[in-house]
């Protein structure tokens, strides 16, 4: 039978959801395969991009989750998510693949989480960038791994080292472990009531078995007498690219040449600087099991009173529903005590005013029992206790996976050597597999309340009123329906990168305007944050302070058409057509 004339064809039938794996790590092309078939499966919801190229030229995939048919990504607020710009930190990138199918599961359901999901991608957009340093990451995943720092590229020099120890896998078994040599001088002797383990030898102590401890790697001109650990030739730090408070490398290591001189920063701070409607931002680490805060340069006296008023509440948030505790990066996470670091959290908070996170995802010594520590300086100095309950864990929990007993090994320069000690990548730097998706699943809740939470530029009206012939008033009133200010943050007014409300008439031929001007740039608009307690002793003055009004008064004939216009930065756009009548 032939279709009638104005039926619709079929239309093709949308691709099932992937069920992706959170238990492994996926391969740049099998992570590539997983995101297209998100899009292929939700085009309504999954806009699959490329952030740019890395710098051996692979893509680097930006996921835009947003509603299509409620409007362009770009018309809405915005928060940015991304992971692994570590090379290592590959759970960074399973944290972000997890909320991706919350996201795209959980629209249009009723289950769970389902109406907030709903509402964040119909009224806002997530730019989730799942892997910012895909090279760095193919090299850890690599059949030989090498767990460098962060880009690929030789940096400060491209040359091979000389002499000294380079760190890898020598035995081929897919880890990079520990080297131990029996040596009198040996700063480590096993523990007394558990001889697997290592642990420092006492001040004065002598008479003992003593063992001098490296990493697997193999030696080059080896004198037989002194041993040094040879930098990653890949030196770079993508986090220490970022513009805001970039230093030498003197000052801060992996700086790279100049701000963004990397290929893998540059495309993240040029979609970002061009995309004014982020106000919020998230970037996965690992490890420690903490939510960072800005700033990482000053104390929380010198920050905008404010801005660390908001930045607390939402990180108390984050911390009620994800299990972490949430700290300030000055005050407790500094690598040593006189020294800063400074990266994309400061880039995105302090010049850019957006508010901003870094998420160190999984702690194994939290795992372990081990509740009194600090989050950096446990790695100097802690208790042999710690070391047993470690070890126990691994014993119980991860098949004994976590530490690796000693064996024997033939080093091609030192001889018989024994290979063992923990296995970094698979256990501290990252969970072990049975434990990866607990750990992911502990962020989509948190992550969506920060986007619900962004500023939401609403239509309140748009009036038409004739003065006389054909004259005519006309007045647009909008609302901020988010929490947070059409502005997110002080910071944001301070470095006067986020304008306020801009009203615009669009005249068509034959409008003559009489007052009033065709583009109005008005006031920011507060969010429904409460400024103060109903306690306070002086009230809000301001109550209405989350509206604004463009008025024009025109001169047309009657039954024309009118194009209005609002915008802010990071609240999105609204437009409206108005007839006069």
């Amino acid at each position: 039978m032939d279709r009638p004339a104005d039926a619709n064809p079929r239309m093709p039938m949308p691709a099932p959801l992937p069920t992706p794996r959170f238990d492994t790590f996926y391969r740049h092309a099998e992570l590539a395969q997983l995101l297209q078939a998100y899009a292929d499966a939700r085009p309504d919801l999954v806009d699959l991009r490329v952030l740019g190229k890395s710098h051996e030229g692979r893509d680097i995939a930006l996921v835009v989750l947003t509603n299509s048919a409620t409007g362009d990504d770009t018309d809405k607020p915005a928060i940015w998510v991304d992971g692994n710009i570590h090379a290592g930190e590959l759970t960074a990138s399973t944290a972000c693949l997890y909320w991706l199918h919350q996201l795209v599961s959980g629209h249009g359901t009723d289950a769970d989480a389902g109406p907030q999901i709903t509402q964040l991608l119909d009224t806002r957009v997530v730019y989730l960038c799942p892997r910012l340093n895909p090279d760095g990451a193919e090299l850890a995943l690599a059949d030989k791994p090498r767990f460098i720092r962060s880009s690929t590229r030789p940096y400060p020099y491209d040359e091979q080292p000389v002499d000294g120890l380079t760190v890898e896998d020598i035995d081929g078994d897919g880890r990079v472990l520990q080297m131990r040599i029996p040596d009198p001088h040996g700063p480590w002797k096993p523990h007394p009531d558990e001889p697997r383990l290592l642990v420092p030898r006492e001040p004065g102590e002598f008479g003992g078995r003593y063992y001098r401890v490296m990493p697997e790697g193999t030696l080059t001109h080896y004198d037989g007498v002194q041993i040094k650990v040879n930098r990653d030739r890949e030196g770079l730090d993508l986090n220490r690219n970022f513009p805001a408070f970039w230093r030498q490398e003197f000052e801060q290591v992996g700086a790279g040449p100049y701000p963004t001189s990397e290929p893998e920063v540059r495309a993240m701070v040029d979609f970002v600087a061009k995309h004014p409607n982020i106000g919020a931002a998230v970037s996965f680490h690992t490890h420690s099991g903490v939510i960072l805060r800005p700033m990482g340069t000053v104390a929380d006296d010198h920050m905008t009173p404010e801005d660390l008023w908001m930045i607390k509440r939402l990180s108390d948030i984050g911390a009620r529903l994800t299990g972490y505790p949430a700290v300030s990066t000055f005050h407790d996470f500094k690598y040593h005590p006189k020294e800063i670091i400074t990266g994309t959290q400061d880039w995105l908070y302090e010049h850019l005013g957006a508010l901003f996170w870094t998420v160190e995802i999984w702690a194994p010594n939290k795992e372990a029992g081990i509740t009194d520590y600090d989050f950096v300086h446990w790695y100097r100095d802690h208790p042999p206790e710690d070391d047993l309950k470690l070890l126990k864990w691994s014993d119980t929990q991860c098949a004994g996976l976590a530490h690796v007993d000693w064996y024997p090994f033939r080093h091609p320069q030192l001889g018989m050597v024994e290979l063992g000690g923990w296995d970094r990548l698979n256990y501290w730097r990252n969970p072990p597999p049975h434990l990866r998706e607990r750990e992911a699943a502990r962020f989509p809740k948190w992550l969506t309340q920060i986007g619900l939470a962004l500023p939401k530029l609403e239509l309140l009206r748009a009036e038409v009123r004739n003065l006389g012939g054909d004259t005519w008033r006309i007045r647009m009133a909008v609302a901020n329906a988010g929490y947070l200010p059409s502005y997110v943050t002080k910071r944001a007014l301070e470095r006067k990168v986020a304008r306020g409300v801009v009203f615009e008439l669009h005249p068509p031929a034959g409008l003559t305007l009489q007052t009033g001007k065709l583009r109005v740039e008005g006031a920011q608009l507060e969010g429904h944050a409460a400024p103060n307690s109903l306690q306070a002793f002086l009230p809000s003055r301001d109550i209405t302070g989350d509206r604004a009004v463009a008025e024009w008064v025109v001169t047309a004939p009657r039954g024309m058409r009118l194009l209005l216009t609002a915008s802010a930065d990071r609240a999105g756009t609204v437009r409206t057509e108005v007839t006069l009548d």
